[in-house]
């Protein structure tokens, strides 16, 4: 693949500015957009945009398909005759500083639905670019529809606790549901509508302006997911849809006990047979949103962590082969060679960097694990390789101001040796070792940029709360850091 020697900022859309309680894609990603322009940078990097469930982790969506729908901008939907002044007369108000979901999604979703109620009454359904984005992408929104309605129905519990014929899909009482339910089924697939109308509005914005979108690609699915539920003969269940095994990674860096996701594992027996056309419809639909992906936990596409379901940590699970040359080889002669980066961290051995140098694809380095012991080696700077994307760290990471504050002190000498900084400047330090580096990418978190402490994590693996939350605030970002960013870009040919 090739890649222009470039640079950008990991920002999730939720940690934007605004005064809805959460990041949407309205005035403020355009201004962001606008922000990366002015500092030199090609490259805007964003989490999973999918819809959130619990946890509210862009990793654990509802769908592999669909958008979030709390980041719609309601400014936009205003703007487009959906909604009225009054409607914003009884506003909550909202934290600058963190994002409170639960608030959030009360809020949106009453919004959502007022100005579905003026699309219904204005019978707007048969607008050419309504019709066209429900026909181009019905295979998927149909069904994701229709689970999000039964969530609702059924007082938003996980599909294997509804009713046994909805759990099992039984054809006569869905088709039931389904002829009771159009105006809920409607509301979901217009919400999916808007969601990406406004994103592309967004991704041409930023393209025009030379700015190219990294997303990402969860190697698993939420097991309370219209996947999973929808196409269960993709995963590894029972009879009666109960988990073999589920996902995680042994112990490592992060944890003692490994990280227990509990997604539900692939039936790649069954995807081989059908040439795995459901992983090539979902990279389809990835780079009609992004002009490069990143595959999250890449080594699980080459042997994945396989733990018995019931398990209460990850330590007892197994490596099992995955077949992801023959996986890549199918996306590549249905595709053809496709922008896409490898997340290679954590246990790598040979056959995994076997299976990203076979394809070409960009692995990932990280600054924050290159001073703690020999295995950091390879994270160094002077190691690299070009066909590499750099980072100071991701959003699995401290901010780099807090994780030099936790570092003991012989950790923190040999940073600062490095580095050749002291305690003020090593966060500038430490992003222009990432910029001078020979990998063709770099990439920092904003939070990085604007020197920011742990209070401003995005979050800490294997816990659930308080993570995703941090929001950027209004006029935090200054010409001081566009323009420092332009210089040390234009300096390092980026």
């Amino acid at each position: 693949m090739k890649i222009e020697r470039s640079s950008g900022i990991l920002l999730h859309p939720t940690s934007l500015p605004g005064k809805y309680g959460i990041g949407s894609l309205g005035k403020s990603a355009f201004g962001f957009v606008d922000f990366l322009h002015k500092a030199g940078q090609k490259l805007w990097q964003v989490l999973p945009m999918g819809h959130t469930g619990y946890g509210d982790s862009p990793y654990q969506c509802f769908s592999v398909f669909a958008g979030n729908p709390i980041i719609i901008d309601i400014d936009l939907l205003f703007k487009d005759g959906f909604l009225k002044r009054r409607d914003f007369l009884e506003m909550p108000t909202f934290s600058e500083e963190k994002v409170n979901y639960g608030k959030v999604i009360y809020f949106k979703e009453k919004m959502l639905k007022l100005a579905f109620q003026r699309f219904d009454e204005k019978k707007n359904y048969n607008t050419v670019d309504y019709q066209v984005f429900v026909n181009n992408n019905q295979e998927w929104l149909k069904e994701y529809a229709i689970f999000i309605a039964l969530k609702d129905r059924f007082g938003g519990k996980p599909w294997w606790e509804w009713p046994e014929e909805f759990k099992l899909r039984q054809p006569d009482v869905l088709e039931e549901f389904i002829a009771s339910s159009k105006n809920e089924i409607s509301y979901h697939q217009f919400v999916q509508y808007h969601f990406y109308k406004q994103w592309s509005e967004l991704k041409r914005y930023a393209n025009k302006k030379n700015i190219k979108i990294i997303g990402d690609i969860p190697l698993y699915v939420a097991h309370d997911s219209s996947d999973v539920w929808s196409n269960h003969q993709l995963f590894q269940f029972t009879s009666d849809r109960q988990p073999i095994a589920v996902a995680g990674v042994p112990p490592d860096y992060f944890s003692q006990t490994g990280q227990l996701w509990g997604n539900p594992l692939y039936n790649w027996d069954y995807m081989k047979k059908n040439n795995f056309n459901w992983w090539i419809e979902r990279v389809k639909s990835s780079f009609k949103l992004f002009d490069y992906v990143r595959i999250d936990h890449f080594r699980g596409l080459e042997s994945y962590w396989s733990v018995p379901f019931g398990e209460k940590t990850a330590i007892n699970g197994k490596w099992v082969t995955a077949p992801g040359d023959q996986l890549f080889e199918a996306i590549r002669n249905k595709l053809g060679d496709l922008p896409i980066i490898a997340e290679d961290l954590g246990v790598i051995t040979p056959e995994v960097d076997n299976l990203r140098l076979k394809y070409d694809f960009p692995g990932m380095k990280i600054l924050q694990f290159a001073f703690h012991s020999d295995d950091g080696q390879k994270y160094l700077p002077h190691n690299y390789s070009e066909n590499f994307i750099v980072y100071t760290g991701t959003h699995d990471n401290d901010t780099l101001a807090g994780w030099f504050r936790s570092l003991d002190k012989s950790v923190r000498r040999r940073v600062l040796f490095y580095t050749d900084a002291n305690t003020k400047t090593i966060n500038r330090k430490m992003i222009r070792l990432a910029w001078s580096s020979v990998a063709k990418l770099a990439v920092i978190p904003l939070q990085d940029l604007l020197e920011l402490g742990t209070e401003a994590r995005m979050n800490v693996p294997g816990t659930l709360g308080g993570n995703w939350q941090w929001r950027l605030k209004k006029n935090q970002l200054k010409r001081k850091h566009s323009a420092w960013l332009a210089k040390i870009t234009k300096i390092y040919n980026r």
